[in-house]
C-alpha cells in the first residue's frame, strides 16, 4: 500500500500537510480507584472488591501473577463511578493488597484519591502526527498518509500500545480514499504511562482526517461542506472496503451531513456571526462527520438467562457497567421480548462467582456483544418454553406461535403469557410428564464484523480577541447508532462524550517539564470542563440498523468523543481565519489563542 500511496502523492495536483498534536489527558472519573481484599476463607479462597471494568480479567490475571488457581479467587465489582478505559488494566495496588491479605490473614484496604490519581492512574492520548492528503485539481482525495508518534509513558501497560494501533482502521473517515498508509511509532518517555481512553485511537484518527479536510478546503478555496460531500461514501457504495481494512456496511453519510446542517441552522450562521462581530467578538463554525468501528468483532461473549419461580428472569452478564446504564437497557430488551415489566428482570454482573466468564465493558461493545448473546439465549428459552405452553394450552407445539410476549394457538384467540409459562416451569404439577422443574438457557455471540456508528457534529464558538477566551455556544449532533434501545441513555452518553471532547479541545493538558516532572498535578493546574463551560447540545438520533448483530445496534458509549474535539477546533480556526490564524494545537486555552492572534498580526505586512 505504501507504493500506491507514493504514486498518489506523486500524481497529486495539491498536497495538504500538517503536524497535528493530540494533547495528553489525565482521565478523571468521579470515583477514584480502590481495592479491598479479604484473606483466605476455610476453603482457601480470597476475594477482591474493587471498581474496575473487567472483573474476570482482574480475577484471571491476578491469580496468574500471584500463582493461584483461578477458582481460589473471587472478584466482586459493585456500582462504579466512571472508568472511561482507565480502570480496565491491572494496577500494582490490586496485586499488593491481595498479596498482603494472603500473607497477613487479615482484610487489607487501599483507598485511592483523586489527588494521587494524577500520577498513579493511566493517562491518555499524547500523539504527534505528521499527516498529509493528496488531492486532484477538483479536490478529490487520492491518498492519505501519516506518521503517528505515540507517547506510551515510562513503560507499556496492558493495552497502552492498542490506542495508537486501534486508530489505524478509522483513519479514512467516511471518505473514499483509494490509498492510505499509516505508520505508528511508540515512544517511551519519563512520564506516566498511557493507556486506552474513551475511543481508544479512533478520536485521534478522526481528528487527523478532519483537520486535514478543513485545511484542504481552505487551501483549495472549496466550501468545506462541498469538499466533504464530494469525497463522501454514498449509500449506493455500501458495502465499502477501506484501504485500512474496514468494510462499512450501513449508513447514509451524505444525508447525515445534510441533516446536521439543518439541525445546526447553518443557513442562519452568517446573521449570528454578524451579531457577534457587532459586539467585538469572532464567531466560527466547525462541521465534522465521522465513522468508527466498535462492538467487539471476533470476541465471544457468553450470557445466561434463568427463569425465576415468580415468573421473572435473571440475566447473568459478563459485562460491567460503570455508568452506561446496562441494567436499564438490558432489562428493557428482555422485558420487551417476554412481555415482562423491566423490574421483573434482574441483571447480574460484576461477581465472578455468579457469572463464570465475561469480557467486561470496553470499546462500546456491551450492547452489541451482550445484546446479541441475550437475543440468542432468549430464542433458546422460547424453544424450551414451547412444550410447557403446549401442555398448558392443550395444543400441539407446532400450532403455537410466539409473539407479543406470549404463545398463541394459530387461528384462535387462545393465548398464554410468557410470564405464566415461566411460573409453570417451576411447578411440577403444571409441567408435562417427565419434565424437570426450572428453565434456563445460555448462548455465546461472536460478531464477525464490527459495528459502524457514524454521524456529524457541528460546533459553533465565539472568541474574545482581546483575551483569547473561547466559548462553545452551540453543539449539534446527528448520530447513527443503529437501533436505539433507550434514547435517554444514548443522549446521556453523547453529552458525556461532548464534554470530554470540549475538555480536550479547549481546557485539558497534562504538562511535564524537561525532567519529566508533572506540572499539572492537581485540579489547581489541570482544568476540567465545568457546567458553565458546556454549550447547548442538540442531539438527533437517526440510525440505520447494523447488519452484523441480531439487534441491529451500534455502540454509542464513545461516539460523542470522536468528532467533538475537531469540530470545536475547526470552529475556532474558522473564527480566527479573518485574523490570519491558520492552525492551532489542542488545547486552545485563552493564552494559546491570544498568542496565535498576536503572532498572526506580527506576520502581516
Amino acid at each position: 500500500m505504501a507504493v500506491a500511496v507514493d504514486a498518489a502523492f506523486a500524481g497529486a495536483a495539491h498536497i495538504v500537510a500538517r503536524r497535528i498534536v493530540n494533547n495528553r489527558l489525565i482521565i478523571h472519573s468521579i470515583e477514584p480507584r480502590a481495592v479491598i481484599a479479604t484473606p483466605p476463607d476455610a476453603e482457601g479462597r480470597l476475594a477482591i472488591y474493587t471498581n474496575g471494568q473487567m472483573p474476570h480479567r482482574i480475577r484471571d490475571k491476578s491469580a496468574e501473577i500471584l500463582g493461584l488457581p483461578v477458582e481460589r479467587l473471587r472478584c466482586v465489582i459493585g456500582d462504579v463511578g466512571g472508568a472511561f478505559g482507565m480502570k480496565n488494566m491491572i494496577y500494582q495496588e490490586t496485586l499488593a493488597v491481595l498479596w498482603a491479605a494472603r500473607r497477613l490473614g487479615r482484610p487489607v484496604r487501599w483507598p485511592g484519591s483523586n489527588g494521587e490519581g494524577f500520577v498513579t492512574d493511566s493517562q491518555a492520548r499524547d500523539h504527534v502526527s505528521d499527516a498529509a492528503l493528496a488531492l486532484d485539481a477538483e479536490g478529490r482525495i487520492l491518498g492519505f498518509r501519516t506518521v503517528n508518534r505515540a507517547n506510551l509513558g515510562a513503560y507499556a501497560t496492558n493495552m497502552g500500545a492498542l490506542a495508537p494501533v486501534a486508530g489505524i482502521p478509522a483513519s479514512c473517515g467516511p471518505y473514499r480514499i483509494p490509498a492510505a498508509h499509516v505508520e505508528v511509532r511508540a515512544v517511551l518517555t519519563n512520564t506516566v504511562r498511557t493507556d486506552v481512553f474513551r475511543g481508544a485511537g479512533r478520536p485521534e484518527a478522526t481528528n487527523l482526517i478532519e483537520r486535514l479536510m478543513e485545511a484542504a478546503a481552505e487551501e483549495l478555496d472549496i466550501d468545506r461542506v462541498e469538499l466533504r460531500r464530494r469525497n463522501m461514501i454514498g449509500p449506493a457504495d455500501l458495502p465499502h472496503a477501506t484501504p485500512t481494512g474496514l468494510v462499512y456496511d450501513s449508513g447514509d453519510f451524505p444525508a447525515t451531513l445534510d441533516r446536521a446542517g439543518e439541525v445546526a441552522d447553518i443557513a442562519g450562521f452568517a446573521a449570528r456571526r454578524a451579531e457577534s462581530e457587532a459586539r467585538g467578538r469572532l464567531r466560527g463554525l466547525g462541521i465534522v462527520p465521522y465513522i468508527e468501528a466498535n462492538g467487539g468483532a471476533g470476541i465471544a461473549e457468553p450470557t445466561e438467562i434463568r427463569v425465576e419461580p415468580g415468573g421473572g428472569v435473571t440475566v447473568l452478564s459478563g459485562m460491567m457497567a460503570n455508568g452506561q446504564g446496562h441494567e436499564t437497557a438490558f432489562a428493557q430488551i428482555v422485558a420487551d421480548r417476554f412481555g415482562l415489566d423491566p423490574d421483573e428482570v434482574e441483571i447480574v454482573q460484576g461477581d465472578t462467582d455468579r457469572v463464570k466468564q465475561g469480557m467486561g465493558t470496553a470499546g462500546s461493545r456491551s450492547l452489541v456483544l451482550d445484546g446479541g448473546a441475550m437475543h440468542l439465549a432468549m430464542e433458546k428459552l422460547v424453544d424450551l418454553a414451547r412444550p410447557i405452553a403446549s401442555h398448558l394450552l392443550e395444543a400441539a407445539a407446532a400450532d403455537l406461535a410466539f409473539e407479543g410476549g406470549g404463545f398463541t394457538i394459530a387461528g384462535t384467540d387462545r393465548r398464554i403469557a410468557m410470564r405464566e409459562v415461566f411460573r409453570a416451569a417451576h411447578d411440577p404439577a403444571r409441567l408435562p410428564p417427565g419434565q424437570v422443574p426450572g428453565l434456563e438457557a445460555g448462548a455465546v455471540f461472536k460478531p464477525e464484523r464490527p459495528a459502524h456508528p457514524n454521524g456529524c457534529h457541528v460546533a459553533e464558538v465565539e472568541v474574545d480577541p482581546d483575551t483569547g477566551r473561547v466559548r462553545v455556544l452551540r453543539h449539534s449532533c446527528v448520530q447513527d447508532v443503529g437501533l436505539v434501545i433507550n434514547p435517554t441513555i444514548v443522549e446521556g452518553q453523547i453529552h458525556g462524550g461532548v464534554a470530554h471532547g470540549l475538555g480536550q479541545a479547549l481546557l485539558e493538558d497534562a504538562r511535564y517539564d524537561g525532567d519529566g516532572q508533572l506540572l499539572s498535578g492537581s485540579l489547581m493546574d489541570y482544568c476540567l470542563p465545568r457546567a458553565a463551560d458546556m454549550p447547548d447540545i442538540s442531539i438527533n438520533l437517526e440510525g440505520t440498523p447494523c447488519p452484523s448483530n441480531p439487534l441491529g445496534v451500534k455502540g454509542a458509549g464513545e461516539s460523542g468523543a470522536m468528532p467533538s474535539p475537531p469540530a470545536i477546533t475547526v470552529a475556532l480556526l474558522d473564527a480566527l481565519a479573518p485574523l490570519g490564524v491558520r492552525d492551532i494545537d489542542m488545547p486552545a486555552t485563552p493564552q494559546a489563542v491570544w498568542r496565535a492572534i498576536r503572532d498572526a498580526a506580527a506576520r502581516r505586512p
